[in-house]
């Protein structure tokens, strides 16, 4: 038995440390997070609040079920997809009004599981002036009394007077779906394209430890050709709207499919620059959360690698592969590896891979993953070093497509705001003015809330967060321990308005 608590090889972190909190995958959360002394070069700058101002905070809304995605629509309004609520609620940003845009009873939301209705993208057609949505969400592929859940993408007109979508469109279907890691962060890219994340389902860790790890499987013509998208988890996929496979999208293992990206975990987080760079977060296991500018065709070393190929806190115990006891007469442990588990250090994964650009919850291979002021809760995972970032919005690609005038929040053109789950915190992440590398890293504001998503109003001085409706997050004491269930804004949407 290898224990994995401190200490070289044998002690760093197996692949299925990382995953949901038993408490919080009821609301999407997963484990992850990070003190700000475990910050990759560049650290952290901490100060709060922002050189530019302080924020006021008014909750616009509660009573949401568990949002997911937040996007402000061309009439101004919020609109947010929820989760476990199954629907899509428009929000006035003023008065906090709620209307329901779209009720989906259809979508199947597994107990304690991290599906339902999840992505959305809005698109505004030129000459007509229709607005579309792009919708995300976990359905039943089979009748029967086992639910066999998939995921799908529709595209749904908006009727501005009835204030409804309607007349779904099927994108695509067949999709990976499960109770774990599903990302599901979706973008209509500047190239017209969808942009959408699959996260790799949870395999290998918790209940799934006995699901091998797709994250690195490349799609086959045949599994292609037959509509079967097996390998798609722990991939960014690319997309024409009508859901077939663009013509310049990557050749990789000499198959052309939806693939753009591989060898993911769970990135929640995707964003495009002024000029075209996409930007990804992505949740680690024990450590290392990630920063990534993905590139076409790039291969980003889950779960052979979790952060830098540096060999610290992280080696990939492939459960799935155990032998000659089989995997389903082993009991999983997030601090144990069986001697019949194959292990792997990062050092062995010799093939070229991209790195991050910043990582989040970096430590050594002596880091005490057990920490003690967690266990009154019974949630050690809420202590461990990464903080579960869960989204990316670039103020200057917002502000742009507003067609946003003034000076809005000095300085933020070529920064991205990040929220996590875990450590409640919304960070600002400056990039250099070519935007290919992380230059500042600061903490906005920190609450007892588990943040999902943000947007940015018009003029460019408010953000909108909207928050997980449970789960567990650190506490609010000097060491923000023990982990707690007690949020203060459950299922909100809120403003955060800069004071100048």
């Amino acid at each position: 038995m290898h224990r994995i608590l401190r200490g070289p090889v044998t002690t760093a972190v197996v692949l299925a440390l990382g995953a949901s909190l038993t408490g919080a995958a009821v609301t999407g959360g997963d484990p992850s997070g990070t003190s700000d002394s475990d910050a990759v070069s560049p650290p952290a700058d901490t100060s709060m609040p922002p050189a530019s101002g302080t924020f006021a905070k008014r909750v616009v809304a509660t009573g949401l079920n568990n949002p997911y995605e937040v996007l402000r629509a061309p009439d101004g309004a919020l609109w947010a997809t929820e989760k476990t609520g199954k629907k899509v609620t428009r929000v006035d940003p003023k008065s906090g009004a709620k209307t329901t845009l779209l009720s989906l009873p259809q979508a199947v939301h597994t107990e304690a599981g991290q599906d339902g209705v999840l992505g959305l993208a809005i698109e505004k057609a030129g000459k007509s002036g229709e607005v579309y949505a792009y919708i995300s969400y976990s359905y039943d592929i089979d009748p029967g009394p086992v639910v066999q859940a998939r995921t799908k993408i529709e595209r749904y007109t908006y009727d501005p007077d009835r204030k409804r979508l309607h007349s779904p469109k099927a994108v695509i279907a067949g999709l990976p779906s499960g109770n774990d890691h599903q990302s599901a962060r979706l973008r209509l890219g500047p190239d017209g394209k969808l942009y959408y994340t699959i996260g790799d389902q949870g395999a290998n860790q918790l209940g799934n430890y006995c699901k091998p790890n797709y994250a690195m499987r490349l799609p086959t013509a045949h599994e292609v050709q037959g509509r079967d998208w097996i390998a798609y988890q722990g991939k960014t996929l690319r997309l024409n709207t009508d859901g077939s496979i663009p013509s310049d999208n990557p050749v990789l293992g000499g198959v052309r499919s939806h693939v753009y990206t591989y060898g993911h975990r769970n990135a929640q987080g995707l964003a495009f620059g002024p000029d075209g760079t996409l930007y990804s977060n992505e949740m680690g296991p024990k450590t290392d959360d990630e920063i990534n500018i993905l590139r076409k065709g790039g291969n980003y070393g889950w779960p052979n690698v979790s952060g830098y190929r540096d060999d610290k806190a992280y080696v990939y115990a492939n459960w799935s592969a155990s032998w000659p006891t089989p995997c389903d007469e082993l009991t999983f442990s997030n601090f144990e590896i069986p001697e019949t588990v194959p292990v792997q250090e990062e050092s062995d994964f010799t093939e070229s891979f991209v790195e991050p650009v910043h990582t989040f919850g970096t430590v050594g291979s002596d880091f005490d993953f057990e920490d003690p002021a967690c266990q009154p809760s019974g949630e050690a995972a809420v202590c461990w070093p990464t903080i579960a970032p869960s989204s990316f919005e670039h103020y200057g690609t917002s502000r742009k497509s507003a067609g946003a005038t003034g000076e809005g929040m000095p300085g933020w053109d070529n920064s991205l705001v990040m929220t996590t789950l875990k450590d409640g915190t919304l960070y600002r992440v400056d990039f250099t003015d070519d935007g290919q590398r992380v230059s500042k890293v600061t903490k906005l504001l920190t609450e007892q809330n588990r943040f999902r998503d943000t947007e940015f109003s018009a003029d460019g001085k408010s953000i909108f967060a909207i928050t997980n409706s449970a789960g567990y997050i650190r506490g609010p004491g000097p060491d923000r321990a023990p982990a707690t269930t007690g949020l203060e804004n459950p299922g909100a949407i809120i403003e955060y308005r800069l004071q100048d």
